[in-house]
Parts: C-alpha cells; sequence; structure tokens
C-alpha cells in the first residue's frame, strides 16, 4: 500500500493571521505533498515496500546509500507532526503533567520557550526545532534537513520547522518572529501532552 498525503488537521485558513492560507498550500499541498510522491516513488519494488513509516525511518536513518529514502520518509513524519504540533486554539500556558515537567527540565514556560527558540533561530540552514522527552526529563533538539529524534531513538513531543519555506511567504527572513509566534499562538499543548511517555 502507498504512503497517502494525511489531510492538515484544521483549513488552509485556520491559523491566519499567524500562518496564511496561501503558505499551507504551499506548504501541505506542494512541499509536503512532494515527499509523499518521491517516497513511495523510491520505496515501490524494494524490500521497504509496504513497511510503516517510522520503520522505513529508522531502517534507513545513516545509511548513505539510502538518504534519498530516509529525506523524503524523515520528511513525510516531521511534517504530519509539525500540523499536530499547531492548532487554531493553541498558545496559552499547559497545564497539568506537562506543565509540571516542563518546570522541573527548565524551570519556568518562559524559559522552555528562549531555548526551543535558541534552537530554532540557532539551526544554520534548513531544519528542525524539537521539544524531545528522555525519561523524566525534556530537553530541546535542533535536526538538520530531514533528520528527527525517531532516527537518533528519542522521543518528540513538539516540533517547529525552520525550513525557509515554512515561514517565508508570511515572515520573510524574519524566523525568530515566526518561531515566537507558534509558541506564543499556536503550539498545540494537548498533542504535547498526548505524546509524553
Amino acid at each position: 500500500m502507498s504512503f497517502e498525503l494525511p489531510r492538515l488537521p484544521y483549513s488552509q485558513d485556520a491559523l491566519d493571521p499567524h500562518i496564511s492560507a496561501k503558505t499551507l498550500s504551499f506548504h501541505h499541498g506542494k512541499h509536503h505533498a512532494a515527499y509523499v510522491s518521491k517516497l513511495n516513488e523510491l520505496v515501490a519494488g524494494t524490500d521497504l515496500e509496504g513497511k510503516a513509516l517510522e520503520d522505513i525511518i529508522r531502517a534507513t536513518a545513516g545509511n548513505a546509500g539510502k538518504a534519498g529514502i530516509f529525506n523524503n520518509a524523515a520528511q513525510v513524519w516531521n511534517h504530519t507532526f509539525f500540523w499536530n504540533s499547531m492548532s487554531p486554539k493553541g498558545g496559552g500556558a499547559p497545564s497539568g503533567v506537562i506543565a509540571d515537567k516542563l518546570k522541573a527540565s527548565f524551570g519556568s514556560l518562559d524559559k522552555f520557550k528562549e531555548e526551543l527558540k535558541a534552537a530554532a533561530i540557532g539551526q544554520f540552514g534548513s531544519g528542525w526545532a524539537w521539544l524531545i522527552q528522555d525519561g523524566n526529563d525534556l530537553k530541546i533538539l535542533k535536526t538538520q534537513n530531514a533528520e528527527n529524534p525517531l532516527s537518533q531513538g528519542k522521543h518528540a513531543l513538539f516540533t517547529v520547522d525552520v525550513w525557509e519555506h515554512a515561514y517565508y511567504l508570511d515572515y520573510q527572513n524574519r524566523r525568530p518572529d515566526f518561531v515566537q509566534t507558534v509558541l506564543d499562538k499556536l503550539i498545540n499543548w494537548d498533542f504535547v501532552a498526548q505524546n509524553l511517555k
């Protein structure tokens, strides 16, 4: 069975004015769709055909001969995770276990935002900034290009995409403003909490 482009968990205009429908149309409808299409093309007729997306990522991570498959599989997974990391009703402060874990790991919600923003801004070129769970601790991770926590045996809770196509139509070269907006207005705390182990 081939992979299909997952539907957005909200309408294309649902994140306005923070992320425009035009950006989501290109980012989801063109970029994400292209990764899905290319992945299907690359795994067809191989021993990876019919495997789960996560299994393909784990099987190809670090294998230079399968870099094309890894890059497309990881980007399919990363983007799906990113869409779910945001919500039109997102932002604000979390409550419950996730709030407690953020305070224990970072000292405060503001300190978490500072550290994640620094990782996102500090990622040279294309990549991702992640909130991950490592045992009982929460940590920040940044990855280049298609790399993700899954490929490193780590457990993701939240991500922000810092490839230019994620923000350029709305924010031009203002990556810090985009990241701050995601953290203040769009972060889906329910999704973060659901990902806790």
